[in-house]
């Protein structure tokens, strides 16, 4: 009798052993379902923050220097009408107006003046351009309707005919000259805007950039490097660029309204 006893009670510690035992497998399983499910959760998470950032870049650098506001890219371009592709359209001067040399004067936006010195040797068509037209007076007057400010870009558009951003589908010419290697712009390059994936729309819209701006080549390249500004342009930072975008936004139009109010070169 007593080793019945025993016995019994032998089995039902057997059976308490084996019950603890599947607790303890049904415990670990549900914890590894949840630590699997947790981290899913977070690869899931990383991936949308990665696709978001992504996305971002993308809206914000797409289009190239030049276009019309308010898409937000970070790259000025001219947007609109494309010119068509190899040719210049309206009355582009010859490049040998730039006689190949360094052209210097000022550029005055608002009441803040910039030294600026333009590169015929390194960008003849470009310097060409601006040469004529600020000897025309084309640029009094005209706004600087586009401010971008993040990490990656510091730069003020300016020169929209119709004050937009727009393009003007009477005048465009290429091709690329004296692009940015590794499309990094150093603070104080003036380079010109315009439309994306296109190398014969440049206009008479350029970009100042008053901070080291990275912009991505589109399918054709970069973007001009017409010359730098060798003066004035912390200055031109104090007054219009550390103001910012209207609603606090990355790429828009800047809080202080800008203008040219002079362009003189010699």
């Amino acid at each position: 009798m007593a080793q019945s006893k025993s016995t019994d009670r032998a089995a039902r510690d057997a059976r308490e052993r084996l019950r603890l035992y599947k607790a303890r497998q049904t415990v670990h399983e549900h914890g590894r379902k949840r630590r699997s499910r947790d981290n899913l959760i977070a690869i899931i998470g990383v991936l949308a923050v990665i696709a978001l950032v992504t996305g971002a870049q993308l809206f914000y650098f797409n289009g190239g220097p030049g276009t019309a506001t308010p898409v937000p890219t970070s790259t000025p371009t001219d947007t609109a009408t494309a010119a068509p592709e190899g040719q210049n359209v309206g009355d582009v001067p010859d490049p040998a107006v730039a006689e190949g040399r360094t052209w210097t004067g000022n550029l005055t936006l608002n009441d803040v003046q910039l030294g600026i010195s333009l590169d015929g040797a390194l960008a003849p068509q470009a310097v060409a351009s601006l040469v004529t037209d600020a000897a025309a007076g084309y640029y009094v007057g005209k706004t600087c309707h586009r401010l971008v400010s993040s990490p990656t870009a510091g730069l003020l558009q300016c020169g929209s005919a119709d004050g937009t951003g727009a393009t003007d589908s009477t005048y465009s010419f290429g091709p690329l000259e004296n692009t940015a290697p590794g499309g990094i712009y150093p603070a104080g390059s003036i380079a010109m805007a315009r439309a994306g994936d296109n190398a014969y729309s440049n206009g008479r819209q350029f970009f100042i950039v008053y901070a080291d701006a990275t912009l991505p080549d589109d399918s054709v390249g970069g973007y001009t490097i017409v010359g730098s500004v060798t003066s004035g342009l912390d200055q031109f930072m104090a007054s219009i660029a550390d103001a910012g975008v209207v609603d606090g936004a990355a790429d828009g139009a800047p809080v202080v309204p800008t203008s040219i109010t002079g362009f003189t070169i010699q």
